[in-house]
């Protein structure tokens, strides 16, 4: 186990505005702007985004070293350099993925897949112009964001989508993602709201079908020696036991692969 510091306003900077940072900071964050994030500001909601922001970084550090690492939170793909969005305040993936490219001779490539059942529009807006992130979103095409971004690729599912043809749409794509972007690190987002009882979600993925697309990402990218940092991303349910129980499905199937590829 290992414990994340928490985020800095440099390492956030490299990300959002100065503007954005000093008001979300300070609690100058409007009614408008607070029905946007869905959240009440509070001291305690912004430490809590930012460690969540520093255990993303150390995950992506972690598993460069080790090969595969796992946070217990983060996937906050909403949130864009001005303003947050959709529960997101700082958007974690962005933040890990440049400070990853900024910390290396050698500039890094990141492939951020990103699974949750909605598009990851922040991250996809982010990194638009950055031809060394590359931006992958599967998600439910009538959930929100109602307003897209552009991804680098992105694979838009209809309502009621189930494991198997889930699962055959991510196989078709991944592979070929990784032998030719060639990524040095790839940022997973395993949001749990694909999931048939998720109240937010509109797609029918089973707990089974969870963990073997999960065993399927990491499985993929660790067996052609590709570094792994998966966040838990989304999860709707007012029965927090039951999420909480979904979301460890990444870890498990995490703890699976370590095993199998003998890290």
């Amino acid at each position: 186990v290992w414990t994340p510091a928490i985020a800095s306003i440099d390492l956030l900077s490299c990300v959002h505005t100065e503007e954005y940072l000093k008001n979300l900071l300070n609690g100058k964050i409007n009614d408008q702007e607070q029905r946007r994030t869905g959240f009440h500001w509070s001291e305690d909601i912004v430490t809590r985004c930012r460690y969540e922001t520093g255990g993303t970084v150390l995950a992506a550090e972690v598993a460069l070293q080790r090969g595969l690492a796992c946070s217990t939170a983060g996937g906050t793909h909403h949130a864009f350099p001005s303003y947050g969005s959709g529960f997101c305040l700082l958007n974690d993936l962005a933040v890990a993925a440049k400070y990853i490219r900024s910390n290396s001779s050698s500039k890094r490539k990141v492939l951020i897949v990103d699974l949750d059942v909605h598009q990851g529009d922040g991250t996809a807006f982010i990194f638009k112009e950055e031809s060394c992130v590359f931006t992958f979103s599967v998600h439910c095409g009538k959930n929100f964001p109602l307003r897209k971004q552009q991804s680098d690729l992105d694979i838009s599912m209809e309502d009621g989508l189930e494991d198997k043809e889930y699962l055959s749409t991510v196989e078709s794509h991944f592979p070929w993602l990784l032998e030719t972007f060639r990524p040095d690190l790839v940022l997973y987002d395993a949001g749990v709201d694909p999931h048939w009882e998720d109240e937010l979600g509109r797609l029918c993925l089973t707990d089974q079908g969870l963990y073997q697309r999960d065993m399927y990402v990491m499985k993929t990218a660790a067996s052609r020696g590709v570094p792994v940092a998966a966040v838990i991303g989304g999860g709707y349910s007012r029965d927090i036991d039951k999420l909480a129980l979904r979301h460890s499905i990444m870890h498990r199937a995490a703890t699976q692969v370590w095993r199998e590829c003998e890290m």
